[in-house]
């Protein structure tokens, strides 16, 4: 449903540079892209460019979730927007990444667009809060 969209927002306490370039990093994506209790990402790749492609393999227990997507937009440390892709998303799904600098850190503002349903616009709710929590823990 193309009027479906999740809106979350966190503060992370550290440069806005770092938080930016955390998105773009295969290394630190493996490490904050978990948007669940016991999750791991145990392979990440990244063509940080306009047109480039992401891949993030998200591993709960045994069952391997494939996630990637398409580079739309890089403007540094302001804007990342990018395709959404897994087993979960519709054609057209996409996110966007505004960062801004704030008293305490950066501020980033994630805005997911295309949802199947209620139920997939929720479960994405609540795993890009994690991965923003994440994020945090490893940045601050």
């Amino acid at each position: 449903m193309a009027d479906l969209k999740v809106e979350v927002s966190r503060i992370i306490d550290a440069p806005i540079e770092d938080v930016f370039n955390a998105w773009l990093d295969p290394g630190q994506l493996a490490r904050f892209m978990v948007p669940g209790e016991g999750m791991t990402v145990p392979e990440s790749e990244a063509d940080a460019r306009e047109g480039g492609r992401f891949r993030i393999v998200m591993q709960a227990g045994e069952d391997k979730l494939p996630h990637g997507g398409t580079y739309l937009k890089i403007e540094r440390h302001s804007q990342l927007v990018f395709t959404w892709e897994s087993p979960f998303s519709v054609d057209g799904s996409t996110v966007t990444l505004d960062f801004s600098e704030v008293d305490g850190g950066t501020e980033i503002q994630l805005t997911h667009v295309k949802f199947r349903d209620e139920e997939a616009r929720s479960n994405h709710r609540g795993g890009w809060q994690q991965i923003l929590a994440a994020l945090d823990g490893i940045l601050s």
